[in-house]
Parts: C-alpha cells; sequence; structure tokens
C-alpha cells in the first residue's frame, strides 16, 4: 500500500517532468551553434560524429569537401568543433560544417582584435582605385587611402586618381603595421587602418610636450594661411599666420623660408594638432606702446595702408 509521502512524489512528478523536458528543450542545438564532438567514423566522402546527449552529426557533400584538406589529417576518436548547418536533415542526422565553424571564429577573433586595438603586420595582396586589400585570417579586408599613414600616403599634385593608383600598386607584397578599424560579418566588412597605428605613437610623442614649451625646428612647408614647423622626434606643427609676427602679416614667405631653422613656442596642443608661434618669443610692441605713449598724446606716422 503506497505510503502518503509517494503519493505526494508522485504527485509531483508530472510537474518535475515538465520542468525537465523544456530545461532540455532549452538546451538543444541550434542553427547556427558552433558545437564540439568527436568523430565517430569516417566513411568515403562523410564523416559521423558523436554530439553526445544530442545524438550524431553528419559532415558530407559540399561540406566534406570544402573541408577535406583538414578532416584527410584527421582519425576517430578527434575531437572537432563544427557549425551546425541543418538540426534535422533527410537522415536524421545534425548537419555539420566545419568550414562555417572556421569562419565563424574568425570573424569573433577579429572582433576581439579591434576591441583590443592589437596592431597587425600584414602583408598588402593587392591594390585597386580607392586603397589596398588585405587578408587575414582567411578574411579579405580593405585598407582605405585615407587611412594610410603619413608616411605611406600617396603625395601626388593635383590628387591624379591614376597617379595615386600607381603609387598605391608599389605597396603589393610588402608588409604594413595596421589595427582593425571596423568589423561586420553581416556586410562581410573588414576595414583596416595604418593611420590609427601612427595616430597612438604621434600620441605618445605628443605627451612629452606641454603648452609653453619652447621648441627649435625646421620650417618644412609654408602656406597661405601659415607654416608647418618639424621638431622633436618627427613632430610637426603649424604657425597660423595671426601667429607669426606683431604686425600685420599677409605673406607667410615673407616671415619664414622652407628649411630654415627657427625657435617657437607651443601655445597649444589639441589631441595630435600642435599650435606654435613666432611672435610670442618676440618683444610685444604693445606692451613698449603702453610705456611710450599716453592718453591724449599727438604724434606723428606714416600711412602703412
Amino acid at each position: 500500500m503506497p505510503t502518503s509521502d509517494s503519493i505526494k512524489l508522485e504527485e509531483k512528478s508530472p510537474m518535475e517532468t515538465l520542468l525537465k523536458q523544456r530545461s532540455d528543450l532549452a538546451s538543444l542545438p541550434k542553427l547556427g551553434d558552433i558545437v564540439e564532438g568527436a568523430i565517430i567514423e569516417k566513411k568515403g566522402s562523410k564523416v559521423f560524429v558523436d554530439l553526445g546527449p544530442w545524438g550524431s552529426g553528419i559532415i558530407y557533400g559540399r561540406e566534406f569537401y570544402e573541408a577535406q584538406d583538414i578532416l584527410k589529417n584527421l582519425k576517430e576518436g578527434d575531437a572537432i568543433a563544427a557549425k551546425i548547418v541543418d538540426v534535422d536533415n533527410d537522415e536524421g542526422y545534425i548537419e555539420l560544417s566545419m568550414k562555417e565553424a572556421g569562419r565563424e571564429k574568425n570573424w569573433r577573433d577579429l572582433h576581439s582584435l579591434m576591441e583590443s586595438g592589437e596592431t597587425l603586420t600584414i602583408k598588402v595582396a593587392e591594390a585597386n582605385r580607392g586603397g589596398l586589400m588585405l587578408e587575414y585570417k582567411g578574411v579579405k579586408g580593405f585598407l582605405p587611402v585615407s587611412q594610410l599613414s603619413s608616411k605611406n600616403y600617396p603625395k601626388v599634385e593635383g590628387g591624379d586618381k591614376e597617379k595615386i593608383y600607381e603609387e598605391l600598386k608599389k605597396f603589393v607584397g610588402q608588409e604594413l603595421v595596421v589595427k582593425i578599424m571596423d568589423v561586420n560579418q553581416g556586410e562581410e566588412k573588414l576595414i583596416f587602418s595604418e593611420k590609427s597605428q601612427e595616430n597612438q605613437e604621434l600620441r605618445e610623442k605628443i605627451s612629452k610636450y606641454h603648452a609653453g614649451d619652447v621648441v627649435e625646428g625646421e620650417v618644412s612647408g609654408i602656406v597661405s594661411f601659415g607654416a608647418f614647423v618639424r621638431f622633436g622626434d618627427g613632430l610637426e606643427g603649424l604657425i597660423h599666420i595671426s601667429e607669426m609676427d606683431w604686425r600685420l602679416v599677409e605673406n607667410p614667405s615673407s616671415i619664414v623660408k622652407t628649411g630654415e631653422k627657427v625657435k617657437v613656442k607651443i601655445i597649444d596642443i589639441q589631441g595630435e594638432k600642435i599650435s606654435l608661434s613666432l611672435k610670442a618669443l618676440k618683444e610685444n610692441p604693445w606692451e613698449i606702446a603702453a610705456g611710450k605713449y599716453q592718453k591724449g598724446d599727438a604724434i606723428k606716422g606714416i600711412v602703412g595702408k
């Protein structure tokens, strides 16, 4: 005769069974999951895999031929990771893809590399009119011209696209140190940047300087709005035309010449932008005037403009 305790247990069992079934369903493998198992048998162009409580998996057909270079080196009992491409095929097996699993892992690795900001040394595979093609972990990626370092950026007069393309072709076969700037598996998009690596090195160099420092450098270029000065370990700053002299300057070439050695004062650092001044190291004529002239004085002068 059943006891009251056994009756209570029997009353609980349907709910316990249902909860267990729901738990088992939640843990069932789904399309796209990466699963691990051991090879049970290799039979012709089919490989059977033990997936434990989920049953047996199979790699065959196109998936077999695409992964045969890997499979030929494996034997029964070897553990593998594969991606589920069909949870229940016509033969009742879970259909697997080793190639897809490899690609999935590669995209995950690429995303991790982007987040960590790790630098990579990759050989340039080809060039096109927009930039360079690089391949990493079996995935082709793009390095736009705009993301080349200042050292490698094609300096072509007038920005002629065909001339830029000719310059880019010279990089094919060379190794570049880059970082991953963008990863999107859904769009099969992988973007590299050489400039981001350069920018990090640049920021480290700039961190050694502060506003108020006086440095000596060489005028590296003159433009309508001022002059660039190269100093230190490859750093470059701008003397804006308004910082060249206390008087009005219409042409920067009237103050400095390319290649001229100059002393300048750092007046501002914003990120990678360094602002320099020549006039900050010159005597301020307004301070002289303040001690020389008084309000109401009658003075003589020459019309300058």
